[in-house]
């Protein structure tokens, strides 16, 4: 076998992570390929060369499937997995490490004087093998890799089909694609999902974290955003227009930190509402305000869906350009000058339906074509240009706030009340406490954000409307398949490696958690609730 023991794993680990393949680069791109390859080293896979495909999601990525089909049994686990990772700004002159798992470990035991506390502890341990794409989440697919394996050459009596995906750090472009092909592969193999495996890993809570988590939902995320433009004027006469930063103002307030979207389930809590980004539309420098000006809010979920915190979202930037404007207003009695104009609050479908009764189809469809097809633009952008021409041939509106969606969004998810995965979740911590003495502790909402968001919606929510009716550059650059998501009703749940620091300089997997523990744990769930006599 090729992935079978702990330095096997090892060296497969090592082998995923050396193929770069950040977010947005050429190796995003070959990962794929040189995973297929790699994967036709099984016999069973050259015989049945049609259960490794390709999936298109667009800009030259690929997701790749794999399957297993025992013969025996319709019964399929899906074991989903992404493969990008985020950049390594962070690493700086250790750039050529950042890839070469032992060489960066081995790098950093000779220069442990540069770090200090837990970190320096871990690295003399030996515990843990260093390198972007370790922990999240080049080892989860290992695993896979490794279980895929397995059920071929032991011809385990259950189906197994083996899903990553590009783009996950980003827009889950990835994800979103794959969701659309999987009900044609369920069709074409005659495939009965009984479980979606998620292998992200096990996220630190808090510093010196020692616990193993494992997750039956996963946290969902949306962007309310706006634009807010403003009346220009020169700076030597501000009160001769509105500035749009001043607008902005209110609302970035409002929405930092607020409770008005919080939830708690299970004990857990959503973490608090804030900018993600706020900044001016306008190019170039000049004594000229700012009359256009964009911001996009980060807001957690759990229970809530997108019609749930639009309504709220757009109550709160009522509420905000109405104190905007009674503050203007107030400044402008106070230096004897008439206000320029009074505030208005529009949905992006308001304006939208505004655009195009007053400019009529063709040209609305213009003004949308002209951004959808800018590729320097990113879908955030693209939403943003796409509003702010709007308004520019309705200047009758402004100053104007327009509350819209930018990408990307995750609905949340959970599991946790599925009968089949409180039996897992208990037998996982039966297995651990005996075979490892450890005691993993359940998380109802995985708050790392993850693809299993595309799996499992809701079958009876009709919410994704709204959130349809107020994203610019919806069925354009940008969607998710909702109605494909509500075929999928099975139940998930993620257990994956214990590592530590994602995203950081010092991004680590634990050894014998990755190469010994987690793989026996998921053999043993696979053994106990899916094979059949």
């Amino acid at each position: 076998m090729n992935w079978n023991t702990e330095s096997q794993l090892e060296d497969l680990i090592c082998q995923l992570v050396s193929w770069d393949s950040r977010t947005g680069t050429e190796g995003e791109i070959l990962f794929p390929y040189k995973l297929k390859d790699e994967l036709f080293k099984l016999d069973y896979f050259m015989d049945n060369p049609g259960f490794l495909e390709l999936h298109d999601a667009g800009r030259e990525r690929n997701a790749l499937s794999g399957l297993y089909r025992s013969g025996q049994t319709d019964r399929t686990i899906i074991l989903i997995s992404h493969f990008d990772t985020v950049h390594t700004k962070e690493f700086g002159s250790r750039s050529r490490f950042a890839f070469s798992p032992r060489e960066l470990t081995q790098h950093f035991r000779e220069n442990m004087n540069d770090f200090s506390g837990e970190v320096e502890e871990d690295i003399k341990s030996g515990d843990y093998l260093f390198g972007r794409g370790t922990m999240d989440m080049k080892m989860g697919l290992a695993l896979h890799i490794h279980l895929l394996e397995k059920a071929i050459q032991e011809r385990w009596p259950v189906n197994l089909l083996l899903l990553t995906v590009p783009d996950e750090e980003v827009d889950s472009a990835g994800m979103r694609t794959a969701v659309e092909k999987l009900d044609g592969l369920k069709r074409k193999h005659g495939l009965d999902i009984s479980l979606f495996l998620n292998s992200e890993p096990s996220f630190t809570q808090r510093p010196e974290d020692p616990n193993y988590y494992i997750y039956s939902g996963s946290i969902g995320k949306i962007m309310p955003s706006a634009l807010f433009y403003g009346i220009e004027t020169h700076a030597g006469e501000p009160l001769r227009g509105l500035n749009a930063y001043y607008m902005a103002s209110f609302l970035n307030q409002k929405m930092e930190f607020t409770d008005a979207f919080s939830e708690e389930e299970y004990g857990e809590k959503t973490p608090l509402p804030l900018t993600l980004k706020s900044y001016d539309l306008k190019e170039d420098y000049s004594t000229q305000t700012s009359h256009h000006v964009a911001s996009l809010y980060n807001v957690f979920t759990m229970r809530q869906n997108a019609e749930d915190i639009f309504v709220k979202y757009d109550f709160l930037a009522k509420e905000a350009m109405k104190e905007c404007q009674e503050q203007y207003e107030t400044i402008c009695r106070r230096e004897n000058t008439r206000p320029v104009g009074q505030i208005r609050t529009m949905s992006y479908r308001e304006l939208y339906e505004y655009t195009l009764k007053k400019l009529g189809a063709e040209k609305t469809d213009a003004i949308l074509d002209i951004y959808v097809d800018r590729d320097d633009l990113d879908d955030r952008e693209k939403s943003m240009r796409i509003a702010n021409r709007m308004v520019t041939h309705c200047k009758e509106l402004v100053p104007l706030a327009v509350t819209l969606f930018a990408p990307p969004y995750y609905p949340s998810v959970n599991a946790s009340e599925d009968g089949l995965i409180r039996d897992i979740v208990g037998y996982t911590k039966s297995y651990m406490a005996e075979h490892h003495s450890i005691d993993p502790i359940e998380v109802h909402y995985f708050n790392g954000i993850s693809d299993l968001s595309y799996v499992t919606y809701d079958s009876h929510d009709d919410s994704w409307e709204t959130y349809r009716n107020n994203t610019p550059v919806w069925d354009r650059t940008y969607t998710v398949p909702f109605e494909e998501m509500q075929k999928l009703q099975a139940p998930f749940i993620n257990i994956g490696p214990f590592g530590k620091d994602a995203h950081k300089l010092t991004e680590r997997l634990h050894r014998k958690n990755a190469f010994q523990v987690t793989p026996e744990l998921l053999e043993n769930i696979l053994k106990e609730f899916f094979w059949e006599a």
